[in-house]
């Protein structure tokens, strides 16, 4: 055997910064699957997240159970109740 000392790695260099996320969604919308359809006003949607949403939308038209949707919303006021859920009401442009 060699009595050759090995070289000295050194301290390795920090990671870099995180950055942020590039693909941010706009504020107010969320996207997931139906949980309780039908031509409304209420609804229930799941959102990719785990949480659970009851949504009033009048105006908003049929939306199917099990199909995936992006929706844009907004606080509800407690005057209306479609289910259990975050109250939230579905914005229709």
């Amino acid at each position: 055997m060699s009595r050759t000392v090995p070289p000295t790695l050194g301290t390795p260099p920090k990671p870099p910064r995180p950055t942020e996320p590039t693909d941010k969604r706009a504020t107010g919308l969320i996207a997931g699957h139906i949980t309780r359809g039908g031509s409304g006003p209420c609804y229930g949607l799941v959102s990719e997240d785990g949480v659970e949403y009851a949504l009033h939308g009048p105006g908003a038209g049929d939306l199917t159970e099990g199909s995936f949707v992006t929706l844009r919303i907004s606080a509800r006021p407690s005057g209306v109740d479609c289910g259990p859920g975050v109250r939230a009401s579905i914005i229709t442009r």
